[in-house]
């Protein structure tokens, strides 16, 4: 009686490993999902970009002063599409959403980490964010990816 029993917590020991299995896979699958549909999004409302050299991608030259010119007096004011604080950070799955702290500042929304992601979380992130037209901002301490508000 004693061996059947062995057996049947074997079995179940083995089950349990099987179900802890799945659901890590199942949260990597979700959070692919979520990255592949801000990308998907990205690429939709984002005209084509030329290629750039991977360095640039990650050390992007500091944005140009604009020259300001005057504008028509009567002219129709644009109404440029402009994310959200809650649009950028529902394009992250839950599991990265609450390892990443939100900040509207400026033109921009600020995405800095709350704790150490790793190269894994990093990438997936870094994707997702240019795939919403943003890109990572080195610098130190004070790293962070950086979205526009505006749509491209």
């Amino acid at each position: 009686m004693s061996t059947e029993k062995e057996k049947l917590n074997q079995i179940l020991a083995k089950v349990e490993e099987i179900s802890v299995t799945l659901n890590k896979v199942s949260e990597e699958l979700r959070s692919v999902s979520a990255s592949l549909k801000s990308l998907a999004v990205g690429q939709i409302t984002a005209p084509p970009k030329p290629a750039s050299s991977p360095s640039s991608a990650f050390h992007p030259p500091p944005p140009q002063p604009t020259p300001k010119t005057a504008s028509p007096p009567a002219a129709a004011p644009e109404s440029p599409k402009l994310r959200s604080l809650d649009d950028i950070r529902m394009s992250f799955p839950e599991e990265l959403e609450s390892r990443l702290s939100f900040e509207e500042k400026g033109d921009y929304i600020i995405i800095k980490p709350k704790q150490f992601l790793g190269s894994e979380n990093f990438a997936k992130i870094a994707s997702a964010v240019r795939g919403m037209g943003g890109e990572y901002i080195s610098a130190g301490k004070d790293s962070h990816f950086r979205v526009p508000k505006k749509k491209t």
